[in-house]
């Protein structure tokens, strides 16, 4: 009998580890064969690891195997000597001494020049050969830098004291309401797939104060434009005791500072790879809804068409004029109509024709829609009536506010569109990693 004491040590280095190693030592590493530059005598063997790439260097008569036995997409086991080349990724190089052929490609033709700097391939291929393309070193840093956004929103609220919570995403009646939905058969019964997990992070307030999650959610809009997908990432938080919907605003501009500073420290590799320039986050400008409009069709000579809502034209002419008047890639826009707002929204005491709600627009994109919700339980009851809706399937839910529940509001950002504005990408199916829309269903 064995036991298992934690995290076996392992004597294969990664790049990191062997930035610290003296040059002239013997080292060995694994990696993935990402293209062999055959020189004749000498060969270049790039090696894709989880850090970057990696150069290894074969020498007829100094290496004890055969170049020919190793392919592009080979996975193998390396041992060599360290050395410095200022030309190589990272400064470093690999003398090929010995190789252990850990798997060998099934079929050696890619059906993608995933070594090339950048994919010269259509979006249709990219998607159509996902688990190929995303082997590219500059598309697998889209993701990395997908991941520095979802760990700054965690830390960030962590540091804040939020609770971390995993709410259903199959339910009987869905937050938003409306014909969007994707509905199922559930052991002979009807049900949805969320649109939101408004329901439950706002109980979940009533519990925890402050609460947030980052999971899927789900949008039977038959649209097919490059800002809409069926099913994203939607990071959501919540909080009670609020003073104002500014509250809430605070605390996205705070994450988007701390976003911004954990990517320069620690994704500065990959906003190189990509040539990204950060947002300045430090202070956003806030303007009414209906001022803005006004604003924009002033200086831009735009016609409005929507007085209840705003269109993609006006999104980027909002974006345009934040920029240039006020220096700012990011906008609040507050106080949207009552009207194009669910019933949740807390109405503008001044003027119920608006509500306590906004939408952030970053270049020129919404991101995120969030405000102050209604916490009293006869105020909701009297909302959801002039709405016409009925309280079938919401029983649990309004049995919340029946039972006391504080001042509070929340918002939700598309991770995805988020990371395709700061990435200065056109669809955001560049920056999702397997998209749902109206004609794809795999891979």
């Amino acid at each position: 009998m064995e036991y298992q004491t934690g995290v076996k040590k392992k004597d294969t280095l990664e790049i990191t580890e062997l930035l610290n190693v003296k040059t002239g030592e013997a080292v060995k590493v694994n990696g993935a064969v990402h293209t062999i530059r055959d020189m004749g005598t000498v060969a270049f063997v790039i090696l894709r690891k989880r850090e970057g790439l990696l150069q290894c260097v074969y020498e007829e008569g100094s290496a004890t195997f055969d170049l020919k036995e190793i392919k592009e997409a080979s996975t193998l086991e390396v041992e060599g000597v360290l050395e410095q080349n200022e030309k190589a990724p990272n400064g470093i190089e690999i003398r090929m001494k010995k190789v252990k052929i850990l798997s060998q490609p099934e079929d050696e033709m890619m059906p993608l020049a995933i070594s090339k700097w950048k994919l010269n391939t259509s979006l249709e291929a990219k998607l159509n050969y996902r688990s190929i393309s995303l082997r590219n070193i500059r598309e697998r840093a889209k993701f990395r830098i997908q991941e520095g956004l979802t760990r700054a929103f965690r830390d960030f609220l962590y540091s804040q004291e939020f609770t971390e919570i995993h709410t259903p995403k199959i339910g009987a009646k869905s937050a938003e309401g409306g014909a969007n939905l994707f509905k199922l058969e559930y052991f002979h019964r009807p049900a949805v797939l969320q649109q939101s997990p408004q329901f439950y992070k706002q109980m979940m307030v009533g519990v925890f104060d402050r609460v947030f999650e980052t999971a899927p959610v789900f949008r039977a809009e038959k649209h097919n434009t490059k800002r809409h997908l069926n099913e994203y990432t939607s990071l959501d938080f919540e909080m009670g005791y609020i003073d104002g919907f500014e509250d809430i605003m605070g605390m996205e501009t705070g994450f988007l500072q701390y976003a911004m500073e954990l990517l320069k420290k620690d994704y500065a590799r990959e906003l190189k790879i990509l040539n990204v320039e950060l947002p300045k986050a430090d202070q956003i400008p806030a303007v009414k809804f209906s001022e803005i409009k006004e604003l924009v069709a002033e200086k831009y000579n735009h016609k409005m068409r929507n007085p209840f809502d705003l269109e993609p034209e006006e999104e980027v002419l909002i974006g345009k004029y934040a920029k240039e008047e006020w220096g700012s890639d990011f906008v609040f826009v507050t106080h949207y109509p009552s009207k194009k707002r669910p019933f949740y929204a807390m109405d503008d005491p001044e003027d119920p024709k608006y509500t306590l709600s906004f939408d952030l627009l970053f270049r020129g994109l919404e991101i995120t829609t969030g405000g102050q919700r209604i916490h009293d339980y006869q105020t909701l009851l009297k909302k959801i009536e002039a709405r016409g809706m009925t309280t079938e399937g919401m029983d649990q839910y309004l049995a919340t506010f029946k039972h006391g529940m504080p001042p509070h509001g929340g918002l939700g950002i598309g991770l995805e569109r988020l990371t395709m504005q700061l990435l200065g990408e056109d669809n955001v199916r560049e920056t999702t990693l397997f998209p749902r829309d109206l004609s794809r269903l795999e891979p």
